[in-house]
Order: structure tokens, then C-alpha cells, then sequence
């Protein structure tokens, strides 16, 4: 039996997770704490010293539970943000957040810079205001005095990779997510460096998933109570890991990784960058096993997680049983809305906003709880739909079967929506695919199994799946043809 722990951070909370491999795989959580980042003049940042520190908790709980020997560590993270280290090793500030409002209106400059056109045609990466690349630009352009002291850029986990041992890599899935990778080449883009004036000198070495960064350190030994433990890039890219564990074989389907972020698209074992692409802001990012994810990124639960957020804020106590209940007896197609619009980014009363939006489109207006969240679900559904269609026209043989993965195919009304929206069987599970992945990259790495169809067969006999069959076909093409006409697409 091999252990394996794996510690998955998302943008509101992170686990560590032991994993047992024996033919089939057992997951525990061993530890969950929360992550919320924090506003500070004007600013929203991530706490990476509690973060750290928080892992380090984790790990002493993993040794506490009689797993002190692992075959090792693996770290993954959300995209696009990066810390900043200078000389001597010193920690120059915590990294910022990705909504933070300071890229807004970035974009625009940058491509006064590097035309649209050409920075898609190197990186393939979709284009959204937060970006790695936007990011970076607005420091250069401000002289942030924390980049003039930078000796090193190293994105979320490759940053707490480099606490827990000391090296400084950068990992392909998750640098490849920044829009400074030449997605071709698979190394950092030259071209963009110069043409932006970015300093190109502190990006760190690019290492593939399954690469050993090295042992934990010494101290972290002492502190945890691990013993001899290695470090692992896994996908240090969350949704990377969440693919990597899609229990599918052959080829014509598609996964939806669902969460606070709802990312759909497929495996491709090159980029796909085209006119078509580009129009429909597709992105490139890097995956396990060589392959490309191609992918659309939609905002996802996030509009749910935010309506939680305000009703908790008035005094509602609403556990998500109920508010999926008053979802499912709610009106249906009461109002549509398009889950990606900038309304919906960060604002202080997601509800209020959902209303705002549907009377600005002369819509009937979400009342109550039921109509608001039902609302979101059915959107989203026919969000899918949209973005499966917009695949298919990039492909030789249309998408058969789709599967959803993560937190968020435990919404079971969700799931049932996509299946008819889509017209697709959808394949549900498993929750943890983050987590499983993480872990199967660090199986590959100690070459405890031998390649990924392997690891992604043992998943299928590890977990339970949901299979959801299309409903009500001839209902979801008629309000498929209003969003069409109302989302202009």
C-alpha cells in the first residue's frame, strides 16, 4: 500500500487529503480549513503565511494519524495569481487576489502594446482581465516597488512548493494558465516579455506534472512529524487534477469541472488556436500526459455560492437541501440570464445583481429563493449547451458524452438541466477529482502506476458515478432558441 497526501486549495477553502493506493483508491480528508482573502486599502490579497501555515497543520494531522512515511507530497491551486521573492529567499508581500479591481481596463492598454490577435495566435489562452499577463503589466506600468526588488515570480503553488522545499519551479499547468507561455513551444514567450517590457529574467525554470521538486525540508520534518518525504508537482493547476481523474476512456466526450468556476472542454493533444477560438475565447492551458486542455471557462456556482453569501448576511438560514428543493418547484424558465456577464464578477448582493440584470433585459423578475437559484441552474445548463456547440464546430466528431466532476456534481438538479440542455448522457463523479488527480500524477511520479489510462480505470472502480439520460427535449430547444436570441450568440 502506498500513501500519498494531497493538499488542494481553492479560492474559499483548502484540504489535505491522505490517499491509500491498493489496486483501488481510498481517500480521507484529513484536514479542511478555510481561505478567504483579505481586504487592505483599496486591495484584496491571499494570507499565503496562513495558508502555509495551515499545510503545515494538515501535515501534522496526516503524521498524527499514523502516516508519517508517504510516498509524497503534492500541492495544487487555483491559476493565474503569483507571489514575488527577492534576494536571500525573502518574501516580498502576499500576492494579490485575482478579482482584485486593479487590472480592470488592462486589457485594453496591453493590446495597444501586442494586438489581441497576436498574443492569442503564441499563448492560446482565453482573455480575461485577470490574467497572469494583465497582472504583471499593471505593476510594470504603476513601478510597483515590490517588482523592482523581485528576483523570482512564482505562481500559488509553486510558491508553497518552494516553502516546503526550497526550490524555485514553475509547473507547466499552472504557468501555462498565466498567458505568458507559448503554447506550442511550452516555454515562456519571448516576444510578449520584450513587446510589454515585463521582466522576463524572473520567471522561474518550467517543470512538466510528475517532476520530484525535492525532499521536504528538514525543519517542516521536525515541525509535522513526516519522515523522508518527497515533494511532487502533480498538475499543480486544480482543474488540471480534476481532468486527470475524469473517469473516461476513448475519445467524443467532454468534461465539465464544476465549482465556484464551471470549466468545459476536452482533451487535445495540441493547441487549437484559430479564428473560431479565438472569436469564442477559448483557452489552451496545459494538461497531464502532454495533452492540452481546451477548454471555456464560465462563472459557474460562484453566482449560487454569492446569493448563499447575502441571504446569510440578511439572517436566512437555508441549508442547500432546501434551496435546491424551492429551485426544483420554482417556475421554470421564468427568466435567463448569461452567468458570464461582468455584473455578476464580485458584486456586494448577488441577488439584487440577478434581479438588476433580468430587468435591464426585460425579463420577468426572480423573486423569492426558489426562482432566484433556479434561474442560475437552468442558465448555466443552457450555458453548457452553448459552449458544447461552439466545441463541436472545432471538431471532426461531435462530443457523445459529457462528464462533470468536482464539488459541484452534487447538485443533482444542476446535472439533470445539463443533460437536457445538452442532449448528452452526463456522467456525474467524482466529487474529489481534484484531489484524485493530485493524487494519481504523484503515483505516476513514483511509478506506482503506469500511465494515466491506468490511474483514470482505477478511479472508475474506486467511486461511485451518476448517469443522468436526457428529459423533456422538444421544452429545452424552445427556451434554448430565446437564450440564443437574447445572449446574441
Amino acid at each position: 500500500m502506498s500513501k500519498y497526501l494531497a493538499v488542494d486549495l481553492g479560492a474559499s477553502s483548502g484540504r489535505a487529503m491522505l490517499a491509500t493506493l491498493n489496486n483501488k483508491l481510498y481517500l480521507e480528508e484529513i484536514y479542511r480549513f478555510s481561505n478567504h482573502p483579505v481586504q487592505m486599502l483599496g486591495h484584496i490579497y491571499w494570507d499565503i503565511l496562513y495558508l502555509f501555515n495551515e499545510m503545515k497543520n494538515g501535515m501534522r494531522k496526516t503524521a498524527a494519524a499514523g502516516a508519517s512515511k508517504l510516498e509524497s507530497i503534492g500541492v495544487d491551486t487555483w491559476g493565474v495569481d503569483f507571489g514575488l521573492v527577492g534576494r536571500n529567499d525573502v518574501l516580498l508581500g502576499n500576492p494579490y487576489a485575482y478579482r482584485d479591481a486593479r487590472t480592470e481596463g488592462m486589457m485594453e492598454k496591453v493590446f495597444k502594446m501586442m494586438p489581441q490577435k497576436q498574443l492569442y495566435g503564441l499563448t492560446g489562452i482565453q482573455f480575461m482581465q485577470f490574467n497572469s499577463v494583465f497582472q504583471l503589466y499593471c505593476m510594470v506600468r504603476e513601478s510597483h516597488p515590490v517588482l523592482a526588488r523581485a528576483e523570482r515570480l512564482l505562481f500559488m503553488p509553486d510558491l508553497l512548493n518552494f516553502m516546503l522545499t526550497g526550490e524555485k519551479v514553475s509547473e507547466y499547468t499552472i504557468a501555462s494558465t498565466s498567458q505568458l507561455l507559448n503554447a506550442e513551444k511550452r516555454q515562456w514567450e519571448a516576444e510578449i516579455f520584450a513587446k510589454l517590457s515585463l521582466p522576463v529574467d524572473i520567471m522561474s525554470p518550467i517543470v512538466k506534472p510528475g517532476t520530484l521538486i525535492g525532499p521536504l525540508l528538514p525543519e517542516l520534518l521536525r515541525e509535522t512529524g513526516l519522515v523522508g518525504t518527497d515533494v511532487v508537482a502533480p498538475a499543480c493547476h486544480d482543474t488540471a487534477c480534476a481532468v486527470a481523474a475524469v473517469p473516461a476512456s476513448g475519445s467524443s466526450w467532454a468534461y465539465l469541472s464544476s465549482g465556484t468556476w464551471s470549466l468545459m472542454g476536452i482533451e487535445s493533444r495540441e493547441p487549437i488556436i484559430n479564428e473560431l477560438s479565438l472569436k469564442n475565447n477559448f483557452t489552451n492551458e496545459g494538461g497531464v500526459d502532454n495533452s492540452i486542455r481546451f477548454l471555456r471557462n464560465i462563472m459557474g456556482l460562484w453566482l449560487l455560492q454569492g446569493c448563499i453569501k447575502s441571504w446569510q448576511n440578511e439572517g436566512h438560514t437555508l441549508s442547500y437541501e432546501k434551496i435546491l428543493s424551492d429551485a426544483k418547484k420554482a417556475q421554470p424558465f421564468k427568466c435567463i440570464i448569461n452567468p458570464d456577464d461582468a455584473l455578476f464578477m464580485n458584486p456586494p448582493d448577488m441577488p439584487a445583481a440577478i434581479q438588476q440584470y433580468c430587468k435591464e433585459q426585460r425579463q420577468p423578475t426572480p423573486q423569492d429563493t426558489g426562482e432566484i437559484v433556479r434561474c442560475i441552474l437552468e442558465s448555466l445548463a443552457l450555458r453548457y449547451r452553448a459552449v458544447i456547440e461552439k466545441i463541436n464546430e472545432m471538431l471532426s466528431k461531435p462530443i457523445k458524452k459529457l462528464h462533470i466532476v468536482g464539488g459541484g456534481c452534487q447538485n443533482k438538479l444542476l446535472n439533470q438541466f445539463a443533460a437536457n440542455a445538452t442532449g448528452l448522457e452526463v456522467i456525474a463523479g467524482p466529487v474529489e477529482a481534484t484531489a484524485i488527480g493530485n493524487i494519481l500524477v504523484q503515483a505516476l511520479a513514483k511509478k506506482n502506476i503506469a500511465n494515466l489510462a491506468e490511474g483514470r480505470e482505477i478511479v472508475k472502480n474506486s467511486f461511485p458515478l451518476a448517469r443522468y439520460q436526457p428529459q423533456n427535449p422538444s421544452e429545452w430547444q424552445e427556451i434554448y432558441e430565446k437564450y440564443r436570441s437574447l445572449m446574441a450568440i
